[in-house]
């Protein structure tokens, strides 16, 4: 069911509620490359990037104005794994399983690969470009945006402000929402986002800074894109894709490793293995519940976008 535009502008303090909500519940999945629906900032020589954005309300017909997934990026002796997971979508993957185990093995050495190993969370949301001073063409354009904790947490701090003299704003809303002053500089070679803030709450306006009208607002919110479809089990491979493509990343085939219904499996002190399990393909969840955090939670993933990019370029 479609939402109209008016409805969204009358519904703004409930999906408010509701959005604070949910984001609550998610407190504590694409490789991208070359898709022109995502907007990545650019930044110079040195590591520093500025540009100003606006989180957009969620599509028409969606509920919420943001995406949660997890994905894996490592390197093992046959390849790179660079895999959706499936945990996005409340399943079993066979990474965290592998994970888990390493976790529990009892060798800090298996700690250590698990860490290497661990998800990578991210966030995807639809953005209005306000300044790009590096690509201007991108201004006034509506482009998806993938980010990590550092950014979301920004988002959570706007909503839920810890001093008395901060009023909570709903940035994603077009007319009593922020721009978002995205600033980017090279801390100990990676991207550091601290200095980012969310400006006075205004309508929406454009790089002039001209507020833009109401029928222009709509044109907007007409131009989003989706964000289910980002989450949408086609875009993941089934159960026993991943374990076969992780087996073959570890050399993990035909070898004293590979998995058995043996009593070793569940000793620790032998040589660890998860006990995978067949499974049919995934089935549509429409709504992905909060998943306990494990050994391969990642805390600190907010630069996945580079991360990623730097492996497909190897």
């Amino acid at each position: 069911m479609t939402t109209s535009f008016s409805a969204l502008k009358k519904a703004r303090t409930s999906s408010f509620d509701k959005l604070n909500s949910q984001l609550q519940k998610m407190g504590s999945p694409n490789n991208n490359k070359g898709d022109d629906r995502f907007w990545k900032p650019e930044v110079d020589k040195a590591g520093n990037g500025y540009a100003v954005i606006r989180f957009l309300p969620a599509p028409s017909g969606e509920d919420m104005p943001f995406v949660r997934a997890w994905d894996h990026g490592f390197q093992g002796p046959g390849g790179w794994y660079i895999e959706n997971s499936l945990t996005t979508l409340g399943q079993d993957d066979p990474v965290s399983e592998y994970n888990s185990k390493l976790w529990n093995s009892g060798h800090d050495e298996d700690k250590e690969t698990a860490r290497k190993q661990k998800r990578r969370l991210s966030y995807t949301a639809n953005i209005y470009i306000v300044q790009d001073s590096a690509n201007p063409s991108r201004e006034g354009q509506v482009y998806l945006y993938k980010f990590g904790k550092k950014i979301f947490d920004k988002l959570n701090d706007a909503m839920n402000p810890q001093f008395a003299d901060e009023d909570p704003i709903n940035p994603f809303d077009f007319w009593e929402g922020a721009d978002f002053k995205l600033k980017i500089r090279q801390v100990e070679g990676y991207r550091n986002y601290d200095k980012s803030e969310f400006s006075s709450t205004a309508q929406l306006s454009d790089s002039s800074g001209t507020a833009i009208s109401e029928d222009a607002l709509e044109e907007v919110w007409g131009k989003e894109h989706s964000l289910s479809d980002i989450v949408d089990p086609k875009n993941f491979k089934s159960y026993n894709e991943l374990k076969a493509k992780l087996y073959k990343v570890l050399g993990l085939d035909g070898s004293k490793h590979a998995p058995s219904s043996t009593a070793e499996d569940d000793n620790t002190a032998m040589d660890f293995t998860p006990k995978f399990k067949e499974q049919p393909a995934p089935v549509t969840v429409a709504s992905p519940s909060p998943t306990m955090q494990t050994a391969d939670d990642s805390s600190d993933a907010d630069d996945s976008l580079d991360f990623f990019k730097s492996l497909a370029e190897e």
